[in-house]
């Protein structure tokens, strides 16, 4: 496996799991409160909420990347000194490799 997808696998995982513990909670707290079994509650919500974030985000993220670069004028396909809005010839300037 490449270090590109291993990456993009590292990232939706840990996007996931933050996305969706922190909705799953607050989603738990508006609809039952602080209750006392509000923390299992959470965890059951959280347990099922996770699978479901986690393959959106590993299905979408490449589109939703495209779609930002292309509302800010920017192309996937573009070096990223020209996504940056850096000038070609300063770029160039700044790396000389």
């Amino acid at each position: 496996m490449s270090h590109a997808i291993k990456q993009r696998l590292l990232s939706s995982f840990i996007m996931s799991l933050l996305l969706s513990g922190l909705m799953s909670a607050w989603v738990t707290w508006l609809n039952i409160g602080l209750v006392g079994d509000f923390v299992s509650r959470w965890l059951h919500a959280y347990l099922l909420a996770w699978p479901a974030a986690f393959t959106i985000v590993v299905l979408l993220a490449p589109a939703v990347q495209s779609l930002s670069l292309r509302m800010l004028g920017g192309s996937p396909g573009a070096p990223r000194a020209a996504r940056a809005g850096i000038p070609a010839a300063e770029a160039q300037a700044s790396n000389p490799l």
